[in-house]
């Protein structure tokens, strides 16, 4: 007898982070499937507890799947997990940034590697073609430009609270855009056109970059405008798009940079001036003072600004994926995801034998 699919959908442990990978809508669509789902409470998810339970989920405590969850099932998440248990024997699907040399990836890979268990990392969810399949990139680009723009023209406060997408786009035009001049890097991508669209609400002038203008980088314009939006996500090392030299020359009128990829620790940073991420408590931090300071805003969970919109189109983009992880016969795109954790176990291992 074919065992009941389960999902178990996790409470996230970062108090800032407000969305969730699956909305009750979407629950209650698997639950009619036949997909068994619990939902963990939380005192921070956009969407109330009951709101599941009346779609049909289960309900258990914040963080009770280490203990509770069975065996077969599916931990689903967003960001990162807790410490502890130190051995993960769970299938676990969430954005675990463990692949590209990150500093905790070794520590969080070992865990996998003591339980037992598997990384579905979402980041790795992509078609034959490598689109990824569910991203909240647009709804990231969106936020990390507003953000900037508000920055810009001394608007930001913090620490930062979420707020729908009329009141922010209410706060972006209610200040002059001052001749403010900003550049979207990938502009093309998910990313990219969410800070496109940012930026316009504002009534700031946009200048649009993609694969072509970071082949040939003209160092000199990116630093003639204000703001800077990086959208960019690399998979292999590239020349960085701004050094600590071009802002220790003080040439052009760059004052604020938006990172939305946040590679810092990795090969892959394409922004190398800054080393930390910022957080909503503190989401500015100064790279450079005197006459013309340059700050810089680097969060690594900005649609949860807004979290509704990032929620729900986020789950309408999974929501066919999580229907094809129950299926009977495996999901190529699902085989990938998991090729991607096998490929970096592998990595993991050679290093530590040869040691």
């Amino acid at each position: 007898m074919a065992e009941t699919p389960q999902l178990w959908m996790r409470s996230e442990t970062r108090p800032t982070e407000r969305r969730a990978p699956l909305t009750p809508d979407d629950a209650g669509f698997l639950v009619r499937q036949g997909v068994r789902i619990t939902v963990e409470e939380s005192g921070h998810r956009v969407f109330p507890l009951d709101a599941y339970a009346a779609a049909g989920c289960r309900t258990a405590p914040a963080g009770s799947w280490a203990q509770a969850a069975p065996g077969s099932a599916y931990v689903l998440g967003l960001k990162e997990l807790p410490p502890a248990p130190e051995a993960l024997h769970h299938r676990h699907v969430y954005f675990g940034h463990a692949y590209k040399g990150q500093p905790q990836a070794p520590g969080l890979l070992r865990r996998f590697a003591a339980g037992g268990g598997t990384l579905l990392d979402l980041e790795y969810l992509a078609d034959a073609q490598g689109r990824r399949l569910a991203a909240f990139g647009y709804w990231a680009g969106y936020a990390g430009a507003a953000l900037a723009a508000l920055h810009a023209r001394g608007r930001l406060t913090a620490p930062l609270v979420p707020a729908p997408r009329p009141e922010l786009d209410a706060r972006l035009r209610d200040a002059p855009a001052d001749g403010l001049r900003a550049l979207v890097i990938g502009a093309g991508g998910r990313s990219g056109r969410g800070a496109c669209d940012a930026l316009t609400t504002a009534g700031i002038a946009v200048t649009r970059w993609g694969r072509g203008a970071t082949r040939r980088l003209d160092r000199a314009a990116l630093l003639d405008h204000d703001i800077l939006v990086n959208a960019v996500l690399t998979t292999r090392p590239v020349p960085p798009f701004l050094t600590p030299a071009d802002l220790e020359s003080g040439t052009g009128r760059l004052s604020v940079i938006a990172d939305i990829t946040c590679d810092t620790g990795s090969e892959l940073h394409l922004l190398p001036v800054y080393d930390r991420l910022t957080d909503w408590a503190a989401p500015v931090r100064r790279l450079r003072g005197g006459r013309r300071p340059v700050d810089v805003i680097a969060i690594d969970n900005l649609p949860s600004l807004l979290p509704a919109e990032a929620a729900r189109a986020f789950s309408a983009d999974l929501l066919p994926k999580l229907v094809d992880l129950h299926a009977p016969a495996p999901d190529p795109d699902w085989l990938r995801c998991r090729n991607a954790f096998t490929l970096a176990m592998e990595a993991l291992a050679g290093p530590e034998r040869a040691a």
